[in-house]
């Protein structure tokens, strides 16, 4: 006897034409985070997203990307936000602090106003893995972006 368990599935979008994207880009460790931001540009424009309909926000670091990413959520102006940035390990607990209280406030903003924000703030141990992830994890933050966007309009 077998169950023949049928049922819808929304399969993910990639399309990015017309949609508004915001990111917010932290400045400290610029370099890597410059090349998220490049390889995240690249891929919004190969999947459709109209470069006019790209909004760049610089903040200083980790910790204010969720007060920013909260005033564009609130804007109504975007179907999708970006985080960029890098938090590199030092030699006091500073890191985990930033690291955790980033995370959790983007995360916060994303379930409080139901706009999807691609998390691409890495943590890493050394500038060297942040190099080595930068174009990779740029890639995806687009890609999660659009995907997400497009999932919420069609819920």
């Amino acid at each position: 006897m077998g169950t023949n368990t049928a049922f819808s599935e929304l399969d993910p979008a990639y399309q990015g034409k017309g949609l508004k994207i915001g990111i917010t880009m932290s400045r400290f460790n610029k370099d890597i985070c410059e090349g998220l931001l490049s390889a995240c540009q690249r891929e919004l424009i190969r999947l459709g997203v109209d470069k006019d309909d790209i909004l760049l926000v610089t903040v200083p670091g980790a910790l204010e990307h969720p007060l920013a990413l909260q005033k564009m959520a609130q804007s109504g102006k975007f179907d999708a936000l970006i985080a960029i940035g890098s938090i590199v390990r030092g030699e006091t607990y500073h890191f985990e602090v930033v690291s955790n209280e980033s995370a959790r406030g983007v995360t916060d903003v994303q379930l409080n106003t139901g706009v999807p924000i691609a998390n691409a703030v890495l943590t890493l141990e050394n500038d060297d893995q942040g190099y080595a992830r930068m174009s990779e994890k740029g890639t995806d933050a687009a890609r999660v972006a659009i995907e997400m966007a497009n999932l919420m309009k069609r819920i």
